[in-house]
């Protein structure tokens, strides 16, 4: 299930939080290993990044050992509304 901050144009899902946990990494690890603001990192985990660029991307993966796939997914839309 989605998030429920997501608003209707963001569906993308970040899954930050899980691949830390899995890691046992924090998040000031997170940054200082790839040099990115622990604050801008915190954007991105709670789904409030309306854009990241590639750099950020490639070096958050490689860290986490993961794919863009396994840190960010698209929640189904909700046909209800």
């Amino acid at each position: 299930m989605p998030p429920a901050d997501l608003d209707e144009d963001n569906r993308v899902v970040c899954h930050l939080d899980d691949l830390l946990a899995e890691r046992e990494m924090t998040l000031t690890e997170l940054a200082d290993r790839v040099g990115v603001s622990i604050v801008n990192l915190s954007i991105m985990k709670n789904n409030k990044a309306k854009a990241v660029r590639f750099t950020t991307l490639v070096a958050v993966c490689t860290a986490l050992r993961c794919q863009v796939g396994d840190l960010f997914s698209i929640a189904a839309h909700d046909q209800s509304a």
